[in-house]
């Protein structure tokens, strides 16, 4: 089994030390965001619409503490804490994590809208390079049965 040693050690490097930057600076922004944003602009008095509120805050985090995870894990391989073979260890993968529903973004602040998106498409990104490390080592054609299998997974981490 061929495995993560054959990536550039280099460019995997800054590929993992810029992520996990951009990753922590949202993670604090969402923080600060969420936290000081005890009442939405408009419809602030609608309890449905403070839980959806908070629910997408929770979601939003998710995502950040999964790539955050996810990154430390390859620190920790860059740095020899942890062997080739434990990549594949689902504990140091990347988590799952529930898309949020466009419709309902688009009815919440410009900013909770633009930490949402910037959250979703930073996971994309991770769960790419994730995907592609996979491929590039062997381990996706072991891990997945075909493209039904992976839309069967995507549906099943929607709902």
């Amino acid at each position: 089994m061929r495995n993560a040693a054959f990536l550039d050690p280099g460019l995997h490097r800054r590929l993992v030390d810029g992520l996990y930057l951009e990753a922590m600076v949202m993670a604090d922004e969402a923080r600060t965001y969420f936290d000081g944003s005890a009442s939405l602009d408009d419809g602030g008095n609608d309890p449905l619409r403070r839980v959806a509120f908070a629910c997408e805050s929770l979601k939003v985090t998710t995502r950040l503490m999964h790539i955050i995870a996810w990154l430390l894990s390859q620190r920790a391989w860059q740095r020899g804490e942890i062997g080739d073979a434990d990549l594949v260890d689902e504990k140091y993968r990347l988590g799952r994590a529930t898309q949020t529903d466009a419709e309902l973004a688009g009815s919440f602040p410009f900013t909770a809208r633009a930490l949402i998106e910037a959250s979703q498409e930073l996971y994309d990104r991770v769960a790419r390079l994730q995907d592609r490390m996979d491929l590039m080592t062997g381990q996706g054609e072991q891990g997945s049965a075909g493209p039904a299998r992976a839309l069967w997974d995507r549906l099943s981490g929607a709902f």
